[in-house]
């Protein structure tokens, strides 16, 4: 991922540096297994630990050499411990140590997304609470439905990373195992016990089967919630960014004092971070479907997977670190507009009120059927004629017939619909 979206703690995850530091943990837990087991002597691990350099440099500088990346790794090492680095990687395989260090770097970059959301969750929250009886016109197609609240708007977004947050725990558990059974899976020259003690002292599970690869539907698991995540971003960008049109203005993008919109119209503001979070959503998701065709590799193993890990591990787990801190900063500073929502939801005239007349109307012996034509009729003639709603229905004479028009007059009331927010309010935040 590009410098542009990258942020520090995660991007160091990906660096070479940690990569070949968490090689060396690994090969360093299993010797110690394996001294504990008698299998190498004792005081082998403590030795290479003390003498253990790791020279990134140099292991690149030997790997374009033996065009291995692991035995690049074990030679450097071995260049500074001397003879006992021969014990390292006993009856291991490759795979051994790529696998749980691809896993452990899934980890720790899943566990900083986690504290992103929690971040999140707070500024939505807090919005959310802020505006509960805010009220706005509901959408559906795009189009003026009926009133709903602007705090009610922000909880689905609220419920919905509480959801992803769920899916991500998930998903790092599941994405959380080692594996150190040797070549083709079947533990031929390492001991079991090599393998969970390595497990143990990296905080991981035991995988219960790798076939000298850990299965890839883990992490096509974890790379599609990556995908779903970012899904949940761009619906709420998307949000803003319809609600940031000029004819609407209901919400709009922290804009700074120095900061410019357009280098031709100086007029401009745009929701150019909103616009950001939709493109980088894009990419997010790109990686679900190499994390799918990754789960069919060739019996026990090939390495059609390891270029498009070692690309989508990194860039898919900065970007979408990058979006949600950039989300929370767009929803924290949201500049919110209470009386552009009332005068929107006021431009139709009342005909949002349509649905409590043609209950109303079945309520006193009409129809469904006869009802829906009646309102249709006189809504659809108020809004081409940008007349009062109210005005029309108390002029038609089947409407007065049977409802008087104090009667009419409660109908148009917007407290009828907030009466319920409370309830919305109370069942989304109790189990939190």
């Amino acid at each position: 991922m590009i410098e542009r979206y990258s942020r520090k703690e995660i991007k160091k995850i990906w660096e070479d540096k940690n990569k070949y530091s968490i090689w060396l943990d690994i090969e360093l837990a299993a010797s110690e297994a394996m001294e504990k087991l008698k299998i190498i002597p004792k005081g082998v691990s403590k030795k290479i630990r003390s003498k253990a350099k790791l020279d990134v440099k140099r292991i690149l500088q030997i790997e374009e050499k033996v065009k291995h990346d692991v035995i690049a790794f074990l030679t450097s090492i071995t260049e500074k411990v001397g003879k006992e680095a021969r014990y390292l990687h006993k009856g291991m395989t490759s795979s051994d140590v790529l696998d749980t260090c691809f896993n452990i770097q899934l980890k720790q970059s899943g566990n900083i997304i986690l504290k992103d959301i929690d971040q999140l969750l707070v500024s939505i929250k807090r919005q959310a609470l802020k505006h509960k009886y805010t009220l706005c016109i509901g959408r559906s197609h795009g189009i003026h439905a009926e009133p709903t609240t602007f705090g009610l708007k922000m909880l689905t977004f609220y419920q919905e990373f509480l959801r992803n947050k769920k899916r991500l725990k998930n998903s790092i558990y599941e994405i959380s195992t080692c594996a150190i059974s040797g070549a083709v899976g079947t533990f031929a020259n390492v001991d079991p016990k090599v393998e969970s003690y390595v497990a143990k002292k990296l905080k991981l599970n035991v995988e219960p089967i790798s076939t000298q690869v850990i299965p890839r539907d883990r992490h096509a698991q974890f790379f599609s919630t990556l995908g779903i995540i970012a899904s949940s971003i761009e619906r709420l960008a998307t949000e803003i960014r319809h609600l940031q049109r000029t004819e609407v203005l209901e919400v709009e993008e922290f804009f700074g004092k120095k900061q410019k919109g357009s280098s031709a119209m100086p007029h401009k503001k745009n929701p150019i971070l909103s616009e950001n979070l939709t493109g980088l959503a894009r990419l997010i998701r790109s990686s679900v479907i190499p994390s799918l065709e990754n789960v069919a590799l060739w019996h026990e193993r090939d390495i059609s997977h390891s270029a498009v890990e070692r690309n989508i591990g990194p860039d898919s787990t900065i970007a979408l670190d990058f979006a949600l801190a950039r989300l929370n900063n767009v929803v924290k500073n949201l500049n919110i507009y209470p009386k552009k929502m009332l005068k929107n939801m006021n431009i139709t005239n009342g005909i949002f009120f349509s649905q409590r007349v043609l209950l109303e109307l079945t309520n006193s012996g009409f129809s469904r059927e006869e009802a829906y034509r009646i309102v249709q009729k006189n809504a659809m003639n108020a809004w081409r004629e940008n007349t009062s709603f109210f005005d029309k229905i108390v002029l038609d004479k089947k409407i007065i017939g049977k409802i008087p028009v104090n009667k009419l007059k409660k109908l148009f009331n917007f407290s009828y619909h907030t009466k319920k927010i409370n309830i919305i309010f109370r069942r989304s935040l109790k189990k939190e």
